[in-house]
């Protein structure tokens, strides 16, 4: 009965056609989600869900749902018991019952015992002036997160419901499911409590909020067009008639997966953007550690071919295309001659998450497409009592999902706690600081910052299988799908602000890399003068040498050397520095056997060693202060760095990071007057600018820079 195409075999393809599809829907007025029970797609959940994409259903939906309620009315008629349509429910299913639209009615009034912020028809508490005095903080709803769901997974569960129904196995009336649609369309979202449910027998309780709404009950309270108001008043404004609910039609609707699985189907997608981002993440890395792209050989995934480890490594060498900050590694000069492993491995770490992905986007895919409820009824008219409702696989999806958002979390505070530390950045300041070391620690917080959220991470990512035996014993086998989907929506939260907040220290390695890189490019003909003027003009050589080929090999070991020494000594000020990188060049003058080493060379040495440290740190400390106030790292960048790190020092406007960009900015003498006119400028620090790359990620406005990026390597594959 399902109809779903065939999946990709690698989670980039998934990904683009997903984005392709969810563009269309969003850019094309014209384009509508149309409903069959067999076809939906995640993109369409999101469109809907998020950016209320208008819906409608397939003309042929409707055909779909006559069989099963004429054979429900016939085997009815007929005297035989059927599940929740004349017996009791759960537990209590040995009671039998005649009156089957009370029933109903009875089954969606007592599921909903869900706790909501109060409403103005909610009993009230009575106040007493001493009751202040013992408050719990949790007591102000504005230090925790929400207690109802958030309304785009209110959106999509009522979506992937109707879906649901309309495979014509739960034998539900036309005008109960126009109603339904109904509410998405004149914008009537039922309010549904957080918690409350174990997914076992469907979401019994957070669906039966939506079987309330439908029958515009003054005891529940929806979002509309205009405000929170109860679903009556709503139904009256939108001039729409209430349903009467008839046999097995509640427990159509409440007894499904649906809340579980548009839950999964909303953090299923930003996992994907955030796996995308890891990869994107992970080349900059490479770049800002100045890495190799060996790593990234596909030889590598020729000898270990799997679909997951293939498509990271590919994107990831793409993604690389066009860097000058990439290395040839040779292992010379006693260096690691294989990169560590955050960057090195990453291909095969990265791989099974997507492969995982690709496996739960499956997964959630045919549980959009299926028929979740229970009894159901076959073409033939046959009622199967079964267990459809048992939502593991949203679980499973779930669970895949979470671990694998741990992973890649895990590898990126690697990356970033690598390029923080000057032990392991190969040449980057300590706390990626612009300005002397022993003024600046700039990035040090950014360390434990992320630390802490890898442990929160990592919390978040343990299995939820608490499972508890509920319903008078009846339900000893419970899913928790939507506990495991919530926990996954604020792991990929976590995540996101990891990859904020490594973005940001990215961006600025990246540009202490160019601004190195640029100096040395600035700097070079300076240092071949002086060495002329103060060192070789100086000394006598050995009679019968080349002596062009000489200095310019001397020149090129001593250049070696200095640039050896600036990465060894990045933890110094610039006024010991200097000093310390030019005397470092002396093992090679004295060991150059082309001279006659008298008197004079030796004072030769001294002077062009000092005339060095002072031209050094003259030019260093004017060089730096340019870039910092209109350096560009662009041109040293491969093809993903180049575009989000434009994407952050130019769309979100986050500059290099210096003292003077984070200092407080003065107010008058005796404190703040009360007149913001009287604070001088912004007042930025390092975690308001985290905070604004996190929330450009979290908005949709970083998610396009995204998928540009893979659209353009991709492109490119197809070509190769």
């Amino acid at each position: 009965m399902n109809s779903l195409r065939q999946l990709p075999q690698f989670h980039s393809d998934i990904l683009l056609q997903e984005w392709k599809k969810l563009q269309l829907l969003l850019n094309k007025t014209s384009e509508r989600v149309l409903l069959d029970g067999k076809q939906l797609e995640l993109s369409e959940v999101v469109a809907v869900a998020r950016y209320h994409s208008s819906t409608g259903f397939d003309p042929q939906a409707y055909e779909n749902l006559g069989g099963s309620l004429e054979s429900l009315r016939s085997r009815l008629g007929d005297g035989e018991v059927i599940y929740g349509v004349n017996t009791g429910f759960g537990g209590t299913a040995d009671v039998r019952n005649k009156h089957t639209q009370q029933l109903q009615r009875v089954l969606i009034r007592e599921l909903h015992y869900g706790i909501l912020s109060p409403g103005s028809r909610d009993p009230k508490i009575p106040q007493n002036a001493s009751s202040a005095l013992y408050r719990f903080d949790l007591s102000n709803e504005q230090l925790v997160e929400s207690v109802h769901l958030p309304e785009t997974w209110t959106r999509a569960a009522i979506l992937i419901r109707l879906n649901s129904l309309l495979k014509g196995c739960s034998a539900v009336r036309t005008g109960t499911v126009d109603r339904m649609l109904d509410l998405l369309l004149a914008d009537i979202i039922p309010i549904i409590p957080l918690r409350g449910t174990i997914s076992a027998s469907g979401d019994l309780s957070p669906l039966s909020y939506i079987g309330g709404a439908i029958q515009g009950k003054p005891s529940i309270r929806v979002h509309s067009k205009s405000g929170e108001v109860y679903a009556d008043m709503a139904f009256a404004r939108a001039g729409l008639n209430p349903v009467t609910l008839e046999a097995k039609e509640g427990l159509a609707i409440v007894n499904g997966t649906a809340i579980s699985t548009a839950a999964a189907a909303l953090a299923l997608h930003d996992a994907h953007i955030l796996a995308i981002l890891s990869q994107i993440i992970t080349a900059m890395s490479v770049e800002a550690l100045a890495g190799t792209v060996e790593s990234f050989d596909p030889f590598f995934s020729e000898c270990r071919a799997h679909p997951g480890q293939i498509d990271a490594a590919k994107n990831i060498r793409s993604f690389l295309q066009g860097s000058q900050l990439v290395q040839i590694n040779d292992g010379a000069g006693a260096t690691l001659r294989q990169d560590r492993y955050s960057i090195r491995t990453a291909p095969q770490w990265i791989g099974p998450v997507l492969e995982d992905l690709l496996l739960a986007h499956q997964q959630v895919s045919i549980e959009c497409n299926s028929a979740t409820d229970n009894p159901l009824i076959e073409p033939g008219g046959k009622v199967l009592h079964g267990g459809n409702f048992q939502a593991k696989a949203v679980t499973a999806a779930m669970e895949k999902t979470r671990q694998g958002i741990q992973s890649l979390g895990r590898m990126q505070f690697s990356q970033c706690v690598e390029i923080i530390n000057p032990a392991t950045s190969f040449g980057l300041p300590p706390n990626l600081v612009a300005e002397d070391p022993s003024t600046s620690y700039i990035f040090k917080g950014t360390d434990i910052c992320i630390a802490a959220l890898q442990a929160e991470l990592g919390f978040l990512s343990n299995p939820v299988n608490h499972v508890q035996t509920a319903e008078l014993g009846n339900q000893s086998l419970n899913s928790l799908a939507l506990i495991s989907a919530r926990y996954t929506h604020m792991s990929n939260d976590i995540l996101s602000q990891i990859a904020a907040t490594h973005l940001l220290a990215l961006c600025q390695a990246l540009d202490l890399r160019a601004m190195k890189i640029q100096f040395f490019e600035m700097f070079r003909p300076e240092f071949e003068s002086i060495l002329d003027r103060q060192y070789l003009a100086r000394v006598t050589r050995v009679t019968d040498i080349d002596l062009q080929n000489t200095k310019d090999q001397l020149s090129e070991k001593l250049w070696l050397q200095l640039q050896k020494s600036f990465n060894s000594t990045v933890s110094m000020d610039a006024r010991d520095r200097f000093p310390a990188i030019s005397q470092s060049l002396r093992d090679t003058l004295l060991d150059d056997s082309t001279i006659h080493m008298l008197l004079e060379p030796l004072k030769a040495m001294e002077n062009f060693c000092a005339s060095l440290s002072s031209s050094l740190h003259d030019s260093w400390c004017l060089f730096r202060d340019a870039y910092i106030s209109h350096g560009d790292a662009s041109l040293l960048l491969g093809r993903a760095a180049k575009t989000m790190y434009g994407f952050v020092r130019r769309d979100l406007g986050i500059p290099l990071l210096c003292t003077n960009r984070l200092t407080t900015p003065a107010v008058e003498q005796n404190g703040y007057s009360g007149d913001e006119s009287k604070v001088i400028g912004e007042a930025p620090t390092v975690g308001s600018y985290n905070a604004t790359v996190y929330r450009a990620l979290r908005d949709g406005t970083m998610t396009e820079v995204i998928m540009h990026i893979l659209e353009e390597v991709k492109g490119q594959w197809s070509t190769e």
